[in-house]
């Protein structure tokens, strides 16, 4: 009787251990492109997982969302941002502002001096052949998501926002648990990494306000169901008596197959970018 030559699951997951080990990447494994949040993460965003970014409005949610997007699109990697929230137009000058630097609103009102124009031209050039998929979030929500990334090749999928996929408001929590569900479902069937920011409204209330996993409702769909869970803070939308504009804390609510804890970002609000604080761009 001829012995089989497949390799078991076991010995392919060992393999693809000691690969990683020797410094190759891990095939599942997707880096943010920013270097401390990967570092907790174990490498990044993975195939199968479903990721959840949540803060209080206007807390920079969508922005850190888009960054995510366009580091991992510079990778060569494919990623898909469905929007809720912004026309595909907006979206387009937050990218331009956060690659040239340049304020969103003076992109808007075409208020732009020499130097911010050559930072805008040099940025669109750059990544001509580098920019993620962006796509209105169409009606049909989760089935017409499933369906339009079938056989697509995706590697990370962004949803701006959970509350875009429900309905209405009747039944608000009872929609959101069920699109969590359906999200963790989609990401493990189509092997791809799924983020969706969620809006954290109620913060406000209390004298601490960065986000718990508690603070994301949805039945506690979010806090059984999702691999990962972040909450985004910014002590200066509270406190501006203090010097502290743009330091943010990115907290690590909930990670399945790592440790939790927080890393520091800065937020340069006129540019909607964020920056690792550890590992600044250059």
């Amino acid at each position: 009787m001829a012995r089989s030559t497949d390799i078991s699951p076991l010995a392919q997951v060992l393999s693809r251990a000691d690969a990683v080990a020797d410094g190759a990447p891990s095939p599942d494994t997707i880096a943010t492109g920013f270097p401390s949040l990967d570092r907790l993460l174990g490498g990044g965003l993975r195939g199968g997982d479903l990721t959840v970014l949540g803060g209080d409005v206007g807390s920079g949610k969508s922005a850190l969302a888009l960054a995510i997007a366009l580091r991992i699109a510079q990778q060569r990697q494919r990623v898909i941002y469905f929007s809720g929230e912004m026309t595909t137009e907006r979206l387009l000058e937050r990218v331009l502002a956060i690659e040239g630097r340049v304020r969103v609103d003076d992109l808007r009102s075409g208020v732009v001096n020499d130097v911010a124009r050559a930072s805008v031209g040099a940025a669109a050039v750059r990544m001509r052949e580098l920019l993620p998929q962006i796509e209105p979030l169409a009606p049909g929500g989760i089935a017409a998501l499933a369906e339009r990334l079938e056989g697509a090749g995706t590697d990370l999928v962004i949803i701006d926002s959970l509350q875009s996929l429900a309905r209405g408001a009747q039944q608000m929590d009872e929609e959101l648990a069920d699109a969590v569900r359906r999200l963790k479902r989609l990401a493990l069937e189509q092997r791809l990494a799924v983020l969706v920011t969620a809006q954290l409204p109620h913060l406000t209330a209390r004298d601490d306000r960065r986000p718990t996993l508690e603070d994301f409702g949805a039945l506690g769909a979010v806090k059984h169901h999702a691999d990962v869970v972040l909450g985004l803070y910014r002590e200066d939308m509270y406190d501006r008596r203090r010097e502290i504009e743009g330091a943010t804390e990115l907290l690590v609510r909930k990670n399945r197959n790592g440790s939790t804890g927080y890393v520091d970002l800065y937020f340069y609000a006129q540019w909607m970018r964020f920056e690792d604080m550890l590992d600044p761009d250059r």
